[in-house]
């Protein structure tokens, strides 16, 4: 039997959980291109990606999926297309204690939907501002005449984070039936 291989990525702004939701998933030591943040304005974290993270996690069905992590600051912004060659998804983290989340995600929808037609959104970090509804999240992308699949997520739960991969699996299933 022939292994299927694909690639998801995974974007968004820096401290949105890219880094932490592939090391939950993955079941190969991730390859990570982090160094101390020394943007603190930007987001307090001490370390930040500077180039890529890389993991992989295997199927049930034995297809392989090669996860890469993109960085979240925009100066780093010319990785995103050679990234995104040839990928399958990709997952937009949104930090929803961002000073101005709905920002964040049009910039990321723009430079990745392009590029990767099919996007799955996770927001993060909801405990950090339960003030602030999920549902603007939706709006927006009502607004905006958007359709995506749209999950609050923990990034450092395995469950969480795969049920962003099983949303990608289903999306493309349903895509295969309907064309059968």
């Amino acid at each position: 039997m022939m292994q299927q291989r694909y690639k998801i990525v995974f974007s968004g702004p820096m401290g949105a959980g890219k880094s932490q939701a592939i090391s939950s998933i993955s079941e190969t030591a991730v390859f990570a291109t982090e160094v101390l943040n020394t943007d603190q304005d930007a987001h307090q974290k001490m370390l930040t990606t500077v180039g890529i993270d890389y993991g992989e996690i295997t199927l049930d069905d034995q297809t392989k999926i090669a996860l890469f992590g993109t960085p979240g600051q925009e100066r780093f912004q010319f990785i995103w297309p050679i990234v995104s060659q040839g990928a399958l998804s990709v997952i937009i983290l949104i930090d929803h204690t961002a000073y101005n989340p709905l920002e964040d995600l049009a910039i990321y929808l723009g430079e990745f939907s392009a590029r990767i037609p099919h996007v799955v959104i996770g927001v993060t970090h909801v405990d950090g501002m339960p003030e602030r509804p999920m549902s603007i999240y939706r709006d927006w992308l009502t607004e905006q005449g958007l359709s995506y699949p749209l999950f609050a997520i923990d990034a450092r739960k395995r469950e969480d984070v795969l049920l962003l991969i099983e949303s990608i699996i289903a999306s493309f299933e349903a895509k295969i039936s309907m064309s059968s």
